[in-house]
Order: structure tokens, then C-alpha cells, then sequence
């Protein structure tokens, strides 16, 4: 490159101007960082829609009661099994589940834990019907209320039904 006057521009020669520009090490950090980026927020997006189905809510029979929306979608249902509402017919059991304020009826097929009874804690898993009523796929039955999520107990605090220690 005859036009290039060496002396007004000493470190330029002919084979660094057809060269690409190197990157430098700071630059190639980030690069490295922006791409694990990348990477962990397409694993986190793939794991979060795979796991949507599987994600099921807690409510206590009042806030269940507010939302007919959720008619058929998994949820967690909590509270005390009222007094009095406890039938066995074969495998099907019917008995409701309070938090004091609400109460819902709730139906489950197949064989109650061996510490389920009327007045204990208890966890149902399944869905609201189009008729207001609860569908059990599983319980889960409590020893005493010490383990019981703090939303119900709360709730049951406020009604005056708490019989837990403080």
C-alpha cells in the first residue's frame, strides 16, 4: 500500500489493516458472563413451563369460596374437619373442612390416613366442582394443629376455634 505514509502512522503495516481487531481479555469476560446468562434464563424458562402443571396452591375454604374461578384446577385446601360431617360409605368419604368462617364439602375416594378424624387438621388435594363442592385426589391428615400453615391458623385464631398451643 504505496498510499500509506509509514511515518506519520509507524505501527500500521499492510498486514495489521486486513487483520480483524482482537478482542481483549475484559471484553471476552463478558462475552463469556452475557452467554451463561443466556443459558441459565432459557434452562430457567424450560423448567418453569415444564413445572407449571405440577404447581398446586394452598387456600383456606374462604378464599376457595371467592374464587369460582379455580373450578377444576389443582389446589390445596386447609382448615378443621367440622364436627359432625364425617360419612363413610365404602370407599367414598364425604365430610367439610372449615377455617371458622367457610365451610366446603369435600369428597374423596379410596382410604383416609389413620389419624383422620372430626375436629383434627387436614389437607386436602384436588379440585373445586362447577357445584361448589371439593373433589379430593389425596388427603393429608394432621396429628394435632401445630403443623397447620399459618393462613389457617390465623383464620382460626380470629373465629376463636384455635385449640394449639401459642
Amino acid at each position: 500500500m504505496k498510499w500509506l505514509n509509514r511515518q506519520e502512522y509507524p505501527l500500521m503495516t499492510e498486514t495489521s489493516l486486513n487483520t480483524p481487531k482482537r478482542l481483549t481479555r475484559k471484553q471476552k469476560r463478558l462475552l463469556v458472563i452475557a452467554g451463561l446468562a443466556v443459558v441459565v434464563g432459557l434452562a430457567a424458562a424450560l423448567i418453569l413451563t415444564a413445572l407449571r402443571d405440577q404447581i398446586v396452591f394452598f387456600y383456606s375454604p374462604t378464599e376457595l369460596m371467592a374464587r369460582p374461578e379455580l373450578a377444576g384446577e389443582a389446589v390445596r385446601i386447609g382448615g378443621l374437619v367440622e364436627q359432625g360431617t364425617f360419612e363413610r360409605n365404602g370407599e367414598t368419604n364425604q365430610f367439610s373442612i372449615t377455617d371458622g368462617n367457610s365451610t366446603i364439602a369435600v369428597t374423596f375416594i379410596g382410604l383416609l390416613p389413620d389419624l383422620f378424624r372430626e375436629g383434627q387438621g387436614v389437607i386436602a388435594e384436588g379440585s373445586l366442582t362447577d357445584a361448589g363442592d371439593f373433589s379430593a385426589s389425596n388427603v393429608l391428615a394432621k396429628h394435632d394443629e401445630t403443623y397447620i400453615p399459618r393462613e389457617v391458623e390465623a383464620a382460626l385464631r380470629e373465629q376463636g376455634v384455635w385449640q394449639g398451643g401459642e
